[in-house]
């Protein structure tokens, strides 16, 4: 489809969180023009494209829609059941039972759900680790959604061969899709599958993903097993040699995070699920004084429980502020971009990371007639200071309007949707 939204404020993000008025033109699933909407050009596409749609914006915000770096999308199904546990007695005696109870098909329709989530919350991309990629490609594809996957290898699941399948199917099949390489963490990945991971990394000179550092335990017994934080492990198997990143990083030392910045590496921080599982608070202006790479993830639904960006953008800010005791760390401007283009290169999506020509059409209009956004004082503060998913109007994926004003054009009723993932739970109980 051709469309043109006019009347708007537009966030480019060409480097700069310049706020420009003007207009954003699309050709299919890319972004043709956008900028004022009187210069030469403009006036050229405007009189000489048939347009399938033409929306006013009416003064509303458009920018490029938030990628959710870290996620479990299928945990769907755990959100709001297992709560208020230790992080131990969580994960052991509640997550991974149930986990062993899901099939193939089970995760496509949670997956599902999780989509609709996103796109009520401006989200556009999502980097899934879950069990079966196979069915969480389809949900994406089925709804229009961008979902990057990366292997969740560890010794209970999944396996090199299976990895390396989907590295090579799905970096070749759909725009949509991509995958890749990946494991769970340290502690539950032998080191002999550590080392196959880096193989293949070095076969493909692709960048690695996994969980780091996310607990003091988890850095405290890979020290005790090998000597070395799980940062430093890997540094040293060649799994950042082509960079790559991890979740979490709550607990780096400065010689970890002096190899993030050499390996180009990116720190996917998780605020929410951190505070909620009392994991800790990730160093996040000490990271950036020193040059490492960040993004922002909400990780799973059973951990957080929300899919929100907009919770965990003021999160990452206001608890740098309470860590640094000092309320000019971690600004506004710097947790937005994050959010959104950091998100996007963390992912491997460079061509999602801004609304300049060429770009995949993933989009977001954001209401600015509402109470949190007035006055207009500054538009980036207000969105990561008072902006909530309430004021997500519109979500555009691929060219695609795959969210607007509530409704959802996803392929199934969303009630179809929820159905399905209490049929599920129903057959759990």
């Amino acid at each position: 489809m051709n469309i043109r939204i006019y009347n708007a404020r537009l966030l480019i993000m060409n480097n700069s969180m310049e706020i420009t008025c003007g207009e954003i033109m699309i050709h299919k699933n890319r972004i043709v023009y956008a900028g004022e909407s009187d210069t030469p050009q403009a006036k050229q596409l405007q009189t000489k494209t048939c347009w399938d749609r033409e929306i006013d914006a009416e003064g509303n915000l458009i920018m490029p829609g938030f990628k959710n770096a870290h996620t479990h999308s299928a945990m769907t199904f755990l959100r709001s059941y297992a709560d208020d546990l230790p992080l131990a007695e969580w994960l052991n005696q509640q997550v991974f039972p149930m986990e062993a109870k899901l099939t193939a098909e089970d995760i496509y329709h949670l997956s599902k759900l999780a989509i609709l989530e996103y796109l009520s919350g401006g989200i556009t991309a999502n980097f899934d680790m879950y069990l079966t990629p196979d069915t969480i490609a389809r949900a994406s594809i089925d709804c229009g959604f961008r979902t990057v996957m990366t292997g969740a290898l560890n010794d209970f699941s999944q396996s090199l061969e299976e990895m390396e399948r989907w590295y090579q199917t799905y970096n070749e099949s759909d725009s949509l899709i991509s995958f890749q390489l990946g494991f769970h963490a340290e502690y539950t990945t032998s080191l002999e599958k550590i080392e196959g991971v880096a193989a293949l990394a070095e076969k493909y000179q692709a960048p690695v993903y996994m969980h780091n550092s996310e607990t003091k335990s988890e850095v405290a017994g890979c020290i005790q097993r090998h000597g070395m934080t799980p940062t430093a492990l890997f540094d040293k198997l060649g799994i950042y040699n082509y960079g790559g990143g991890g979740y979490h990083c709550v607990y780096m030392t400065e010689e970890d995070l002096d190899i993030f910045r050499k390996r180009n590496a990116w720190v996917v921080t998780n605020p929410g699920s951190n505070a909620k599982l009392a994991s800790g608070i990730a160093p996040i202006q000490t990271m950036l004084d020193r040059g490492v790479n960040l993004a922002i993830g909400t990780d799973g639904p059973a951990s957080n429980n929300c899919l929100d960006m907009f919770r965990e953008m003021f999160l990452v800010t206001g608890l740098a502020k309470l860590r640094e005791e000092d309320a000019s760390a971690v600004n506004a401007d710097q947790v937005l971009a994050m959010a959104i283009s950091g998100g996007a290169r963390a992912m491997c999506l460079p061509d999602c990371d801004s609304l300049l020509p060429g770009k995949y059409a993933d989009l977001v209009m954001i209401d600015l007639h509402q109470p949190n956004m007035q006055p207009i004082n500054n538009i980036t503060k207000n969105l990561v200071y008072s902006g909530s998913k309430a004021n997500v109007k519109m979500t555009m994926v691929n060219g695609k309007i795959l969210y607007e004003a509530g409704a959802y054009n996803v392929g199934t009723p969303e009630e179809e949707i929820y159905a399905k993932v209490n049929e599920i739970m129903e057959r759990f109980r």
